[in-house]
């Protein structure tokens, strides 16, 4: 009977990496849609979330099979409820990636006021800490889930230099107003997903020391 929990334990891994990376390339066709104002490119990334929503979906339905059928205890049973958890994180950040793969459509019509540099930045950060936050939980990584939970200050500090800068644009000439404003949320859906990723690490500590740290 354990040998079978322990393939089933193993499957629940294979299928969160598996996510890991779909979330990994749905940020990443997000981004690239964003700065180079590829419309084509920013459908693909909308569409691409009911892949993901689908695989939480598939998880779900095993980690229920892994709790009704095996009835695990302790150890077991907080790793599959954290796994719950954070499948739900790993979903909301498949529907910002698709959140800011709309806002570069409605933006699509005239060139950016400012270079995305730094929210490109913000993007190289939170896909980090998305897949080293999966990986934490496979690889049941204490420190792994620290330093990602120690770096949302990182994408933090570049959303309000993205903000202090677009507030500088809203106020030399308010007509720059609407693109200042679509582009500082798509910044702040970077954020988001910086915090989705901390759940993430949150849920691998409580999985494996049975606490939960404050970040």
């Amino acid at each position: 009977m354990r040998n079978r929990f322990d393939r089933q334990l193993q499957q629940l891994n294979e299928e969160l990496i598996e996510m890991g990376e779909h979330i990994e390339y749905a940020i990443e066709m997000a981004s690239n849609a964003f700065a180079t104002q590829d419309c084509e490119k920013a459908k693909e990334a909308i569409s691409y979330d009911t892949e993901i929503d689908q695989q939480e979906r598939d998880i779900e339905a095993l980690c229920m099979k892994l709790l009704l059928q095996q009835q695990p205890v302790a150890k077991d049973l907080r790793l599959i409820s954290s796994a719950l958890k954070m499948i739900t994180d790993m979903e909301r950040i498949g529907d910002h990636a698709a959140d800011i793969s709309e806002m570069t459509l409605s933006m699509a019509g005239a060139p950016y006021m400012i270079k995305p540099d730094c929210i490109q930045k913000m993007a190289v950060e939170t896909i980090d800490m998305v897949i080293r936050s999966v990986n934490a939980f496979v690889n049941k990584d204490l420190e792994a889930a620290r330093w990602v939970i120690k770096r949302d200050d990182v994408v933090d500090e570049l959303f309000d230099s993205v903000k202090n800068r677009l507030i500088d644009l809203i106020n030399s000439n308010k007509e720059n107003g609407e693109q200042a404003s679509d582009m500082l949320m798509v910044a702040k859906y970077f954020e988001r997903i910086g915090d989705h990723a901390t759940n993430i690490a949150e849920w691998v500590i409580f999985s494996i020391t049975g606490t939960h740290e404050d970040a």
